[in-house]
């Protein structure tokens, strides 16, 4: 007798190969699944403009990476939060010097525009369907920076609005890489701030709104369902951080299972097999680390990483090989 609900996954018709170029982009959620890909050693890049959480948020940076408009001085604002930064851009980006703040952002910026050129996959995954727009400006932020909350109107999306909003956006995307396909997904993040209801409200919005752009356009669009995963196949508290409203180590573990089964390809799979044996040796924490029995230890751990890499001649594994030689003696 099965106990739970399982979600039905349809594969991925272009499964990721480990060549793939991604770029992810969205809610913290879209942290968790990035850094698994960087992890595993994707060519990737996660939110260069750090956590955002509202589509109009995402779609503003990503137009910006199409149209390959680097930021100003003058779109820079000394914040209560720690410095200098946009209105779109998360606070780790804050710096008490204007112009390295600027650079830091650029510098993430250019990065990312030229990746989105010749990306093979785009994640975009939406957090919140409430959005604040600036008093004086009108202007949707991605980021509050501290101001105090009288400064904005917070606002519900309509569904229709997301659905316009990216219909005009995937189009500008698909002049400048006409062969990236862009996965949707939903971040199963509560946000118990806006009341049990209200969240449901707001994720149903963001389904609503991809489920309506996979329709229209399901030779680009795509969609994985890690909301459902977390909301109804695990739904029980002990899948939940602390704070009752983040997905748990666990739960984004399963998560990254089920992605990897129905959105990676078999090879790659192989691969992250491999890698895995990999990390988990330098991990290790010898007793002896001098010992003749580590340090040949170390040798194989090298040799294997030489190994994937004439397989893999692009991986960006120049860490790893540091790390290994750091742990040699000099006498070897």
């Amino acid at each position: 007798m099965d106990f739970r609900t399982k979600t039905e996954i349809e594969d991925f018709e272009h499964r990721l190969h480990h060549s793939d170029k991604i770029l992810v982009m969205g809610s913290c959620f879209a942290d968790h699944i990035g850094g698994r890909l960087k992890h595993m050693k994707f060519r990737t890049i996660v939110n260069p403009f750090g956590v955002l959480y509202n589509p109009l948020s995402i779609a503003e940076g990503l137009t910006r990476l199409t149209i390959c408009q680097p930021f100003t001085e003058e779109e820079l604002h000394e914040f209560p939060d720690g410095g200098w930064n946009t209105w779109l851009h998360h606070s780790h980006y804050s710096h008490p010097n204007k112009h390295t703040a600027l650079s830091a952002i650029n510098d993430s910026f250019s990065r990312a525009s030229r990746l989105l050129a010749e990306a093979d996959v785009l994640i975009i995954t939406f957090g919140t369907a409430w959005v604040y727009h600036l008093n004086d400006t009108n202007k949707v932020v991605g980021n509050c920076h501290k101001i105090p909350e009288r400064h904005f109107l917070r606002q519900h999306l309509h569904v229709q609005e997301i659905i316009d909003t990216y219909t005009i956006l995937l189009q500008k995307i698909e002049k400048v890489n006409p062969k990236l396909r862009i996965l949707f997904t939903v971040s199963p993040v509560r946000h118990l701030k806006d009341g049990l209801h209200g969240n449901q409200l707001s994720k149903s919005t963001l389904l609503l709104a991809i489920d309506d752009l996979c329709r229209t356009m399901p030779d680009q669009c795509y969609y994985f369902p890690a909301y459902e995963i977390v909301i109804d196949e695990l739904r029980d508290y002990r899948f939940y951080a602390e704070d009752m409203a983040h997905p748990s180590k666990q739960a984004v573990d399963y998560v990254w299972q089920c992605f990897a089964k129905h959105f990676i390809d078999k090879e790659t799979q192989s691969f992250m097999q491999q890698w895995e044996k990999v990390t988990r040796a330098l991990e290790h924490q010898p007793f002896r680390p001098d010992s003749d029995e580590y340090q040949n230890f170390i040798v194989q751990v090298l040799t294997k990483i030489a190994e994937l890499k004439e397989q893999y001649p692009y991986l960006e594994i120049e860490e790893e090989i540091n790390r290994c030689h750091s742990l040699r003696r000099i006498d070897i």
